[in-house]
């Protein structure tokens, strides 16, 4: 273990950090699979080489190069090297395909793309559409569906390149991250070493508190911001293993935590929910795993996972693609929940403001926005999209587009919703979240979407509108389903629309595009509470 002072700024770059590592604890594991084992000084001697084979390609500094990649190493040796360059790579999401692909793709107007066996033929398809210079392909050659690539040994053949780290800035942009389109077409996030280092080094790594033997155990894909974060670059800048597994897998999870000796992980609200599903074994708490974070799960969850695995659960805060890091817990206050979304850090200032960029009182719900103090801590901007770019701004704060209240006692913050998910009506503030939590209680509903139809009566207000996909063999009525909400929540939660759908409009992320249901608006045969024989109970 080597824990990294990174108070300069000079270092906060990842050539530079890497580097660092190589010469004070190269010797040490930094990227392990059941194949490989690549220690700290052999992860730079190959993006060395890396580097010479991608500027042979003709990347260089600004250029883009687009990862699509499973998970495995290359993945990231391939993102330290275009750094090298001075050069940002984007990650592609392994979810995509056909036009979902292209169209991404095509945003990014990267010169160089790398892909592997898992997903050559998805780009396959689409090769004749792409404007791209190279696609690199890491696998086998021989049976290759491309139609000119390059091999990716070629690249790692090169001789080093001699590169001069001084070129490189803390607040350049490393990498673009790409929004998941669940509110409109998907964007590109400029994202600086520094954004990526703030959230590790003031969040994570502070939570974590690693000590010598500890190693990290990666199911995420590396696609996901959260991967890199929690596992990647928090492993490089503490100086211990990163163990990348190629999916998260119920029945092999313990199995594979053993197998590495593994102490440390992060895992998504539903893998959480899908281990304590999975049959309990006699040893499910003798395990090397010992600490987790799981975001979301329920505060009801967290003390049977404790014990049943033997783990101590981490809290967790709040974070997206353009500000890593907005809020975090580093204490367990017995005053604060466990679901709270904790404190802004030292280099933020953080406002709850409302549609007209004016702070809502104490207590009521008000949209994040953040005011940085220090040069670098939230994104560059969206790429290629000034517009967008602008539309993001209160003056100098940046709206995050979540909704929060503010404890009065202890300042904490509590999540409320999505603004664009969230509705007003009636001088209320409705969380379509809390909404959609109580409808998916309803033993018919497999699935709901709550959203805002324009009010007309009151042109700033929406109304509440749901879309619903019963379970097969199932049947509920619009009166039924209304009667089962007034029953258990506000009344204003029970709809003024309502449709039964076969569908919803996912993203490739299962995330509803929320966007092309208001669009769809109300129909010929949508239930309308106005319409109808039922009366709300207040």
């Amino acid at each position: 273990m080597n824990k990294l002072d990174l108070s300069n700024t000079a270092d906060r770059t990842f050539p530079i950090i890497l580097r660092k590592q190589a010469e004070q604890n190269g010797d040490a594991t930094f990227l392990l699979t059941d194949e490989a084992r690549v220690s700290f000084a052999q992860a730079d001697a190959i993006t060395d080489c890396l580097a010479a084979g991608l500027k042979g390609l003709g990347v260089g500094k600004g250029d883009i190069v687009s990862l699509f990649l499973g998970n495995r190493p290359e993945i990231v040796l391939l993102a330290l090297a275009v750094n090298k360059l001075g050069a940002l790579w984007t990650p592609i999401n392994g979810d995509y395909k056909g036009q979902w692909l292209l169209d991404n793709l095509q945003m990014a107007r990267s010169k160089v793309l790398i892909t592997d066996d898992q997903f050559q033929d998805r780009i396959a398809s689409i090769e004749s559409q792409l404007d791209i210079e190279k696609i690199v392909l890491v696998g086998d050659m021989k049976d290759s569906q491309l139609s000119s690539p390059v091999d990716y040994q070629q690249l790692l053949d090169h001789p080093p390149v001699e590169l001069d780290y001084s070129q490189l800035h803390y607040g350049d942009s490393s990498a673009i991250l790409w929004t998941s389109g669940t509110t409109g077409k998907s964007k590109g996030v400029l994202q600086s070493y520094n954004c990526w280092i703030r959230a590790i080094v003031e969040g994570c790594s502070l939570q974590y508190n690693s000590q010598p033997g500890d190693s990290i155990f990666c199911v995420l894909p590396l696609y996901h911001t959260a991967a890199w974060i929690t596992s990647v670059y928090r492993a490089l800048i503490e100086g211990i293993p990163c163990i990348i597994e190629p999916r998260f897998s119920v029945t092999t999870f313990w199995e594979r935590i053993e197998h590495f000796g593994a102490t440390q992980t992060f895992l998504l609200g539903a893998m959480g929910a899908f281990l304590l599903n999975a049959p309990e074994r006699e040893n499910d708490a003798d395990t090397p795993l010992r600490l987790v974070q799981i975001v979301p799960l329920a505060p009801n969850q967290w003390p049977i996972f404790e014990k049943r695995f033997g783990v101590q659960l981490i809290r967790t805060g709040l974070g997206q693609s353009e500000c890593m890091l907005v809020t975090t817990q580093l204490e367990n206050r017995d005053d604060v929940p466990v679901y709270a979304l904790g404190f802004p850090v030292n280099d933020t200032a953080i406002h709850l403001l409302d549609d007209d960029g004016n702070e809502v009182a104490t207590g009521e719900v008000g949209e994040i926005c953040i005011k940085p103090l220090k040069p670098h801590v939230i994104f560059n901007g969206y790429f290629d999209n000034p517009e967008a770019t602008a539309d993001a701004y209160f003056g100098d704060y940046y709206r995050t587009g979540d909704l929060a209240r503010q404890d009065p006692a202890t300042g904490v913050y509590f999540y409320a919703d999505r603004k664009k998910d969230a509705l007003r009506f009636a001088g209320r503030n409705i969380s379509t979240l809390e909404v959609e939590g109580i409808v998916r209680t309803h033993p018919a509903v497999a699935d709901v979407a709550a959203f805002g139809i324009p009010s007309k009566e009151v042109e700033s207000e929406q109304e509440l509108k749901l879309n619903i996909i019963l379970k097969e063999g199932k049947t509920c009525g619009a009166e039924e389903l209304c009667g089962f909400i007034n029953d258990k929540a506000p009344h204003y939660f029970v709809p003024r629309y309502l449709d039964f759908v076969d569908q919803l409009p996912y993203t490739p992320t299962n995330k509803v595009q929320k966007f092309k249901l208001r669009e769809e608006g109300v129909g010929e045969k949508t239930w309308d509470l106005k319409n109808s024989d039922y009366v709300v109970r207040k």
